[in-house]
């Protein structure tokens, strides 16, 4: 019990150590090629002029680089690294018990993860030296969301051929029985748990939700004896709380896409190994409302004659453009997303 505890907390130690540490390397990298977005935002994703959008992301005035997420999931794999390579030429008792790097619990996540984080990281910089057909730069929402697409796909065929899963628990009711549809709920899941990291809109706001998120998955994990899965978790705490230690107003980068989509869709795969997929729309509420409010405004200007729900979307900057400062509207949805993880715990361990 004590060393499992050891082997979930100290890894997430060492990836904030390891995040503190790089990130003056990262920033300064970012600073010198000058890697912020330079043109903000003019028109909304309906092709209308965003007045109150343009005057909320003001990039191209702050000169705040994007690509933040390195130090997310940079601290992440080189903890993982670290603790891996002690345990091949330093074998002992301790060494292997800190190495979660396992077949059946965490490659999937760590691939997921590498493989959103570089996706991210390929949009990121075409954004940054504004190329690419989209407006704005980078790649093209439709090439973003067929790359989350096919790694929904293939987490459907891992879970489903490799690990026989076609189910989803119910909690207090039990296992709901979906067959061959498991793989286009999958599938979707993944693209709807992406689209909530358009959270990453102010100051410190992505990095504290999702560390609460994972910490939920964390203790999840822990209580369903896959003390690698939690470790794994953990680290990804670690390498959060190392970004929001920069990140925090003023800010001195943004999470960007790179964290975004390696948090979103690693995240996913966390939440089907540990069956908590309905208790997840509990713990991640702030996504999907975030993700729910832009497109009900899409929907909204579209079928309504031009009106809109909220004054801009997401509902974030809503709240903003209500008057609220910044910083108030990150604090609580800190809160709020602390007691969302709490109650989801709850669910998924009870039911």
């Amino acid at each position: 019990m004590i060393t499992d505890v050891i082997k979930i907390l100290a890894p997430s130690a060492i990836a904030f150590v390891v995040g503190i540490a790089i990130a003056p390397f990262v920033a300064s990298f970012l600073y010198k090629h000058k890697l912020w977005k330079k043109t903000s935002v003019v028109h909304a994703i309906d092709g209308r002029t965003a007045a109150i959008s343009s005057k909320l992301h003001n990039d191209e005035e702050r000169r705040t680089p994007r690509m933040g997420g390195v130090i997310v999931w940079g601290s992440v794999l080189i903890t993982i690294g670290i603790l891996w390579t002690l345990s091949l030429f330093f074998p002992s008792q301790i060494t292997g018990k800190l190495n979660f790097l396992s077949r059946n619990q965490t490659w999937l996540p760590v691939f997921v993860l590498i493989a959103g984080a570089l996706c991210g990281l390929l949009d990121d910089y075409m954004v940054c030296r504004d190329t690419g057909k989209y407006r704005g730069g980078g790649l093209s929402l439709a090439t973003r969301l067929t790359f989350v697409f096919l790694l929904g796909a293939l987490g459907a065929w891992w879970f489903y051929w490799k690990l026989g899963m076609d189910s989803v628990h119910i909690p207090f009711l039990g296992d709901l029985s979906l067959g061959l549809f498991f793989i286009p709920f999958f599938i979707l899941f993944t693209i709807g748990m992406y689209s909530g990291g358009i959270i990453d809109g102010i100051d410190g706001l992505s990095g504290g939700v999702f560390a609460a998120i994972y910490v939920a998955y964390t203790v999840i994990a822990f209580a369903g004896g896959q003390i690698d899965l939690a470790a794994y978790t953990s680290v990804v705490v670690g390498g959060l709380l190392a970004f929001l230690w920069f990140n925090i107003p003023p800010a001195r980068f943004f999470n960007s896409e790179t964290g975004t989509m390696a948090l979103t869709t690693s995240l996913v795969v966390v939440i089907f190994l540990t069956k908590a997929v309905i208790p997840s729309l509990i713990i991640a509420l702030l996504l999907i409302i975030t993700s729910a409010s832009s497109l009900i405004q899409v929907l909204s200007k579209k079928y309504r004659g031009g009106k809109k729900v909220f004054l801009v979307a997401p509902l974030h900057n809503h709240l903003q453009a209500k008057g609220w400062p910044p910083y108030k509207v990150t604090m609580r949805y800190w809160v709020v997303s602390m007691i969302l993880a709490v109650i989801g715990v709850i669910v998924a361990l009870v039911g």
